[in-house]
């Protein structure tokens, strides 16, 4: 089942942004999810659908300037040392 928002804004907003109204829609609702999804209140594959994406589109869009995952840099110098590790041993054989 779907439901439907519905929000007023004054016009000047879309023509100072030279965006279609569908554009900006589109935009505001792939902010909110992203939002969503950063404070962990959708997990990605949710935080995509929301937005109207499958989850390889959502994570590519994101790819643009945005983190993806939010791990602690220390985890992720401990992956990257794994992977380092396990790519050596890979090759050793």
């Amino acid at each position: 089942m779907q439901i439907q928002l519905q929000i007023s804004i004054d016009d000047n907003f879309l023509l100072s942004l030279k965006e279609k109204k569908d554009e900006f829609i589109k935009q505001m609702v792939f902010h909110h999810a992203l939002m969503l999804y950063r404070k962990g209140k959708l997990s990605l594959g949710k935080a995509a659908e929301l937005a109207g994406y499958d989850k390889i589109s959502f994570i590519q869009k994101l790819q643009h300037g945005e983190v993806i995952f939010d791990y602690e840099n220390e985890l992720t110098v401990q992956m990257a040392t794994s992977a380092d590790h396990l790519l050596t041993l890979m090759e050793s054989r």
